[in-house]
């Protein structure tokens, strides 16, 4: 379960202005980032909290009208677009593999599901919505980007887990696992926002 509530990504968006014109006069202002990082985090707790009630539709109606509005904002929407897609896939890829090991169980789905379910793609699409916006400061920092996301990836579905929206089978393994998978991806993952960057305007 994709989520990733960093205190400290807050702390650093109050840099935005100094980092702005480190990184060009197209990048996103200060208000469009701290607007995003709020809206990741409503949007998460919407999606996972209503997998853990039996509201999926309605969590999965709030993360689509959060992303459909992050797209109406890019200066480039296809290459946005093409981001939350590919992450999206990346993503469910992986929690597709947690899924089949048999660490983690997602709830409402049956004891023996291969796949997970829909609304951890949309998270995942969700999380590269913020990729080249309030996570942007980690842009060309690969290394502290793996430190992070080791931590706070599986902090953030551990999170998700207490909540009720999925089952630890064998927490040690799963945490270990999902840590590893999120410092191998998360730099990936930035590499390739910047790569299809359709946040800030072309050169």
């Amino acid at each position: 379960m994709v989520g990733w509530p960093l205190p400290v990504r807050a702390a650093r968006l109050a840099r935005g202005r100094t980092r702005t014109a480190a990184q060009g006069a197209g990048a996103p202002g200060l208000s469009h980032r701290i607007g995003n990082f709020v809206l990741f985090q409503l949007a998460w707790l919407a999606a996972v909290s209503g997998a853990a009630h039996g509201h999926v539709l309605a969590g999965c109606l709030v993360v689509a009208a959060v992303l459909a509005c992050h797209l109406a904002l890019a200066a480039r929407p296809a290459r946005e677009a093409l981001l939350l897609l590919v992450a999206g896939l990346i993503g469910w890829a992986v929690e597709s593999l947690q899924l089949r090991l048999g660490f983690i169980r997602y709830a409402g789905l049956a004891e023996r599901a291969l796949w997970p379910p829909p609304w951890i793609l949309l998270l995942w699409a969700l999380l590269a919505s913020t990729l080249n916006l309030s996570m942007r400061w980690l842009h060309g920092r690969p290394l502290l980007a793996a430190l992070l996301a080791a931590v706070c990836g599986p902090a953030a579905f551990a999170g998700g887990a207490r909540l009720g929206a999925a089952t630890f089978i064998d927490m040690p393994a799963a945490l270990g696992c999902m840590a590893l998978a999120w410092a191998l991806l998360m730099p990936m993952l930035l590499a390739l926002a910047e790569r299809l960057d359709g946040v800030a305007p072309h050169d």
